[in-house]
């Protein structure tokens, strides 16, 4: 391989929020890698910094190009430069698109279990969260469709946040299905964001589909959030796009961004996408090569030392979503224990919805000793708490 992903970079003392933790605590929570980004990322914002001045920054022509380039290649999404919009980051984005197109008193749709931070953008902005649940059949995720139309028929619903790829259940949402929700959101006047932030973190051999892709009805009715953050691990550097063809919508959204003052770049925001889109795509084949090793890895340890765990499937994404069913029905206690006990630090289900209440999420995006003894203090803890449960 031409890049290193087994290297272990001490990433303490440097202001890290997924490494904010006691000496003795392994975090694999946050959506973070603890995998150096592209190397030609970092020559990139090495030469930024060298010119020493770092005034105010515009969005420059090559940054759209870079986007335009990257989704008609990879993802055969052609865009328009008209349609995309500099943000800060996609979550800022979602907070904008829900004070400036939904009203106080509207339900925002949400599948559940899902990203967490989803939540805090409706509840804190003063809509009311709807959640359709997913149907979980002991292995896998489909939609419930009977459900999720007769929330979007509500009249309140004006909203949905779709999750595309799915975080955290990694299912990547077939053209079919979102063809459906497409076509149901605009029989029942709701307008769509769909997050796509992990969607070039799929396994080998999958790839996902832009909602805004597969037909007119979905682009037209449709905001595109997209980033190179979770990709190419720079979330820190707070640069993000969305994509808005419908450009009544997109005038909205525009001034909604402005006004919460999150649409103007820091000094290192473009060249560092820039870079990683028109660099780093050998970085990335190899990041998903070693990122599919490492899902296998959990699965097969799951399989052969915690007889008490499902690792659902998944076809993108770092983030594995853990069945603790045959272990618990309270994972958030399971998930406490294990901290307490081995200073393993991962997610409880239930952030990501009362439907994840028997599950815990673990992030695979880490050097494989890294995961290893990670898994080696996920299956002390486990049979220590089954002990103590008497099981």
């Amino acid at each position: 391989m031409r890049y290193d992903f087994d290297k272990l970079t001490d990433r303490r003392g440097v202001g890290s929020l997924k490494w904010d933790v006691p000496e003795r605590e392994l975090p694999m929570w946050v959506a973070d890698m603890d995998f150096e980004t592209a190397p030609e990322i970092v020559e990139a914002l090495r030469n930024r910094a060298e010119h020493g001045i770092f005034g105010y920054s515009v969005v420059t022509p090559d940054w759209y190009e870079a986007y335009l380039s990257w989704w008609g290649r990879r993802h055969h999404l052609e865009m328009e430069q008209d349609w995309l919009i500099f943000c800060t980051g996609v979550v800022p984005a979602i907070s904008s698109t829900v004070r400036k197109l939904t009203t106080v008193g509207e339900n925002v749709l949400v599948q559940t279990p899902v990203y967490n931070i989803f939540f805090n953008s409706i509840r804190n902005n003063g809509r009311n969260i709807l959640e359709s649940p997913l149907i979980y059949d002991g292995e896998n995720y489909s939609i419930d469709f009977a459900d999720l139309e007769e929330k979007l028929a509500n009249p309140q619903t004006t909203l949905m946040l779709l999750c595309n790829p799915h975080n955290p259940v990694g299912k990547i949402w077939e053209r079919e299905t979102l063809a459906r929700i497409g076509e149901l959101c605009a029989k029942h006047h709701v307008l769509v964001l769909s997050d796509e932030i992990h969607c070039d973190l799929t396994d080998p051999g999958h790839e996902y589909v832009p909602f805004a892709s597969v037909s007119e009805v979905c682009r037209d009715n449709s905001i595109t959030c997209f980033a190179p953050t979770k990709t190419f691990n720079i979330a820190g550097l707070q640069t993000a796009a969305v994509m808005v063809p419908n450009p009544v919508i997109r005038h909205k959204l525009n001034r909604g961004l402005n006004t919460d003052e999150v649409a103007e770049p820091n000094a290192f925001a473009i060249g560092a996408t820039v870079a990683a889109f028109q660099k780093g795509e050998a970085w990335l084949e190899e990041l998903r090569a070693y990122l599919y090793e490492n899902k296998q890895y959990v699965r097969r340890f799951a399989e052969e030392k915690l007889p008490g765990i499902k690792v659902v499937p998944s076809q993108a994404t770092y983030l594995l979503w853990l069945d603790c069913s045959g272990v618990t029905e309270d994972a958030g206690e399971l998930t406490a224990f294990i901290r307490r006990d081995s200073g393993l630090y991962l997610t409880e289900g239930e952030e990501y919805g009362s439907c994840g209440r028997q599950f815990i999420r673990l992030n695979a995006a880490c050097p494989r000793e890294r995961l290893l003894e990670g898994l080696k203090r996920l299956e002390r803890s486990i049979k220590k708490y089954e002990e103590e449960q008497g099981k």
